[in-house]
């Protein structure tokens, strides 16, 4: 039911300068494996092969990194360093990559709907390549909405518990408690103070959205920050009818600034890569 995968990758990562001044933060390495891989796999594990990259100035490098090296890989073949392109190498087999470009930086609705052509009249996922999920216990984040997307057949946003007084990082909603970490949104507010938040309860990158969200983004106003905001488009389409919110099983890493990410770097190589997995 679900074939496609949204990768929106055109922003600056200004959270990162002046690392991402000339290379993509999507392309930041976790150990020896840049974001944006993880991010792919998560989708190619939970069952999708179509992989739609929204990209923009200076961010070739993403296209490249999902391509074969000739130069390269002739210069490793027969050496012990073959193995370490095995997962790119597989990545590219199974998956199809589509490139298009955001021309203008206008937030993270307009980055969804520049991605119209790539993906169609057909639900999708989005994922956000800095934020970081892993479950090693289980599901990846992206398998786990996808089962409740069988069931439900609506628009389903990725949400953990947040400090208060980091609200206003993060799209927070408010909603019904229909079953276990499984919210009926009623209420979505863009980066709220926390005195003005409706909850704790903040989105993170992993969306599943239905493909009328496309004329909902189209329809809607710039809203906090002159930007073109995903969650009011949401709350237009869960006012018209049902968008749930999962509390997900497993671990988030906000991996577009530096705590974030050099966690996120000693968990990987601690539980993953000494392990060899």
């Amino acid at each position: 039911m679900i074939r496609k995968c949204l990768f929106p990758a055109a922003g600056y990562g200004t959270r990162f300068l002046p690392a991402t001044k000339a290379m993509p933060k999507e392309m930041l390495p976790i150990v020896n494996k840049p974001l944006i891989q993880y991010a792919v796999e998560e989708a190619r594990d939970a069952g999708l092969q179509h992989m739609a990259i929204v990209t923009g100035r200076g961010k070739r490098a993403l296209e490249d990194h999902f391509d074969i090296s000739y130069e390269l890989e002739h210069q490793i073949r027969g050496t012990e360093k073959e193995k370490f392109l095995a997962g790119t190498r597989e990545l590219i087999e199974t998956c199809t990559f589509a490139y298009t470009r955001q021309v203008e930086m206008k937030g993270l609705g307009h980055a969804i709907l520049s991605g119209r052509p790539l993906i169609g009249d057909e639900p999708f996922a989005v994922v956000l390549a800095d934020d970081l999920c892993l479950n090693l216990q289980g599901d990846g984040v992206l398998a786990q909405m996808i089962k409740l997307y069988k069931k439900f057949r609506c628009s389903i946003v990725a949400i953990q518990e947040v400090p208060r007084d980091q609200t206003h990082k993060y799209g927070v909603i408010a909603g019904e408690l229909i079953s276990d970490g499984i919210y009926r949104v009623n209420s979505m507010v863009e980066k709220p103070a926390p005195e003005d938040a409706p909850s704790n309860l903040a989105i993170i990158g992993r969306y599943i959205l239905t493909p009328d969200i496309f004329d909902l983004i189209a329809d809607t106003q710039p809203g906090k920050g002159g930007e073109i905001q995903i969650t009011d488009a949401l709350m237009k389409q869960a006012q018209n009818g049902c968008v749930l919110a999962y509390k997900f099983e497993g671990l988030r890493f906000d991996c577009g600034g530096a705590e974030g990410y050099i966690d996120a770097t000693n968990f990987c190589y601690e539980q993953l890569y000494l392990k060899g997995l």
